[in-house]
């Protein structure tokens, strides 16, 4: 059965580069070339791969969805995303286009073609990269993420061009899809939490999005990415996104064994893909150029074009349709840079710590919007997190008379606490230059209430640092993450579970207690308001 060979092959090598510190998907690329190599030794034969094919596509759709989920349009029309996607494709473009035409000796149409799709980063490893690490809503993830759909866009674009297809004349049907956003917003509130959430999911991302926008002639990747981001703005989207994971990971395993399976490389192709993987670093710093000249700081120009030095799955799309004998090639340039790019992602913050002092020599004087220095003026107590911890000990404080201010990394969770009249800030606990830059006179206790456990013993280091010696309590939810955070210096961690427990312990002691004065009152029984008295059963 080809399915188990295909599951062995990635979970073994998988777990392998697991176990060597690198992503599983390293993995997954590993056993695609491996499965290619060995071919019908294994019983993989040329006509599985449809199967494979098809999945693939399935994970890249639900991917774009689950994107979607996390964005919003204004995120993406800035000058930052815009200038930066359009700026590096132009440059990129034009750059590699000499050397593909003079050094390869290639037609124009063919040269540019090439340099159009080695111009693309990974939406699909970015995105699984920034997710795994739960920067997706940090600034530099934001910033990284809105790029890469406006690549995605120009890929769109660029291959409906080149293959010579045109959408149908019911194309522009998808002007009224804002319309729609009541109606789906309806649906998700009556899909419950369990599998019909899972099912509308599907049903959007996979036959509305994708099979939909086909028909129209449209990109189905298009159309994933676009109903996500018509949902981005409900209650329910992360519920939404965080019940599609499972699914959406197991497809996309499949959409890196089909990169392997695609076929092995001969010494013309290894030759390109190690050169252009040597090029990588121009990338990078071309993004960072790019980002810095926007206003950024060097710390999130560096994190966000580290995030996408690497090349484009839709390169392989691209190379697919209309440049085919540079399939093999492009695959394995894609797969070394996945090689490059995913551990780097891994360890940027320590690498960003070693040459800061280098990089922030090419800040501008001005600072963007979003990275201003933060004061926090008269507040007595901080909260370190917006999610439901977070919203539930500001309110419980402020009811109590403190002055309470709250900082989070999630753009959309700040603009919701700020409409229900909370103090709150952007910032990133992880970013060294926003502690150097904070201002906390009045604060005497920290509350860290993020779901990360790294930017907490990150956060409590930061503070001891600077000299706060003030009260730093922090929730977990194991006992281990809870030891590693009272070693970075915190006063007291509570196990979120235990608490739980203890809380609705205490609950029903009250209740326990107001039942018992009651009684000793005299009243006979006591009811629930509304339910009627009981029948007496010897009666």
């Amino acid at each position: 059965m080809i399915e188990a060979v295909w599951i062995a092959f990635a979970f073994g090598l998988g777990l392998l580069f697991k176990q060597v510190g690198l992503p599983p998907l390293i993995g997954y690329l590993g056993a695609g070339f491996a499965l290619s190599l060995l071919g019908e030794r294994v019983g993989v034969g040329p006509d599985d791969s449809y199967i494979l094919t098809h999945i693939a596509h399935l994970g890249v759709l639900l991917l774009l969805f689950t994107v979607g989920l996390k964005l919003k349009v204004k995120n993406l029309v800035r000058p930052e995303v815009v200038g930066g996607s359009l700026l590096h494709f132009g440059l990129s473009t034009a750059l590699f286009l000499p050397a593909f035409l003079y050094l390869l000796d290639l037609p124009l149409g063919e040269a540019s073609l090439l340099a159009m799709a080695l111009s693309f980063s990974s939406t699909v490893l970015a995105a699984k990269v920034l997710e795994g690490k739960r920067e997706l809503r940090a600034f530099h993830g934001r910033v990284a993420i809105g790029v890469l759909i406006m690549q995605d866009l120009i890929a769109l674009v660029a291959i409906s061009i080149a293959s010579g297809k045109s959408p149908s004349s019911w194309a522009l049907m998808v002007l009224i899809l804002p319309l729609c956003k009541p109606i789906l917003y309806k649906l998700l509130d009556l899909s419950g939490h369990e599998e019909l959430m899972v099912l509308l999911g599907l049903l959007l991302a996979l036959v509305v999005g994708g099979a939909g926008f086909e028909t129209l002639g449209l990109s189905s990747e298009l159309g994933a990415l676009a109903f996500g981001a018509m949902l981005a703005g409900h209650k329910r989207a992360g519920e939404l996104s965080q019940s599609l994971w499972s699914l959406k990971e197991i497809f996309l395993v499949g959409f890196f064994l089909q990169i392997g399976l695609g076929g092995l490389p001969d010494q013309h192709a290894l030759i390109f893909a190690l050169v252009m993987t040597l090029l990588l670093p121009l990338k990078s710093a071309l993004f960072f150029a790019l980002f810095v000249g926007f206003k950024l700081r060097a710390r999130s120009a560096f994190l966000s074009s580290l995030t996408l030095t690497n090349y484009s799955e839709f390169g392989l799309i691209m190379a697919s349709l209309v440049l085919p004998q540079w399939l093999v090639p492009l695959a394995l340039t894609v797969a070394f840079s996945f090689v490059i790019s995913a551990p780097l992602n891994r360890i940027v913050h320590s690498i960003y710590e070693h040459i800061a002092p280098l990089l922030t020599r090419f800040e501008r004087d001005i600072r963007h919007p979003d990275e201003q220095p933060i004061t926090l003026d008269d507040a007595q107590i901080l909260i370190m997190g917006l999610g439901r911890t977070g919203r539930a000990a500001y309110d419980n404080l402020s009811e109590k008379g403190y002055r309470v201010i709250a900082l989070d990394s999630d753009p959309v969770a700040v603009e919701t606490s700020l409409q229900a009249g909370r103090r709150a800030l952007f910032a990133d606990a992880e970013d060294p230059v926003f502690w150097q830059n904070l201002d906390m006179p009045n604060i005497h206790s920290v509350i860290l209430a993020m779901n990360d456990a790294e930017a907490k013993t990150i956060t409590v280091h930061n503070l001891r640092g600077r000299g706060f010696d003030g009260l730093i309590v922090s929730h977990a939810m194991y006992e281990d993450i809870a030891r590693r955070i009272i070693q970075a210096g915190a006063d007291h961690t509570y196990l979120t579970m235990s608490e739980a427990g203890t809380g609705l312990a205490e609950h029903v002691a009250r209740s326990i207690q107001e039942r018992s004065r009651l009684l000793s009152d005299g009243q006979s029984e006591i009811r629930p308001p509304g339910r009627p008295p009981q029948p007496d059963a010897q009666a």
